[in-house]
């Protein structure tokens, strides 16, 4: 009987050993997916931080754009609103120069959303019929396509 138990105990020494390895080997297994997960996000973090700046500067690059034609707009409004009669476009446009340069925008004269929000604020000032057509024009320089742009701007105001 001793040597019944005697194989017995042996038997289960030998499985608890064999599966030792077993166990260990899970647990190094275990730890180096652990590592090879916290290596991807990692990656993805970084990933995910290279492209919250890019967002960022796609989002500072339109709000800037946006103040600007708020910018436009408003100045458009208040010079329509306190110039009607004698009408200097020359201060104007130096004025719409300076909004520019103040916020970063170089060669505004050329940039449609500068003419946009010009027709903004020519609606947002009640500018209507003759009135309206002549700073269309003296705005464009009678430029086609930027009293195009103003038309737009205009037509886009509720």
């Amino acid at each position: 009987m001793h040597s019944i138990l005697k194989g017995f105990h042996h038997t289960r020494f030998q499985t608890a050993f064999l599966a030792l390895p077993l166990i260990v080997a899970g647990c190094s297994f275990s730890d180096s997916s652990k590592s090879i997960s916290n290596s991807v996000e990692s990656v993805s973090d970084s990933v995910g931080s290279v492209s919250d700046s890019s967002d960022s500067s796609e989002s500072s690059t339109s709000n800037k754009e946006k103040k600007y034609q708020n910018e436009v707009s408003d100045y458009t409004v208040a010079y329509v609103k306190s110039s009607a009669a004698e009408a200097d476009y020359t201060s104007y446009l130096k004025g719409l120069s300076d909004i520019a340069a103040k916020i970063g925008i170089v060669n505004w004269d050329q940039e449609p959303k500068t003419y946009l929000a010009i027709g903004k604020g020519l609606k947002k000032a009640g500018v209507e019929g003759i009135a309206y057509e002549t700073y269309k024009k003296n705005f464009a320089g009678s430029d086609a396509e930027k009293m195009q742009n103003i038309q737009k701007g205009y037509e886009s105001e509720k």
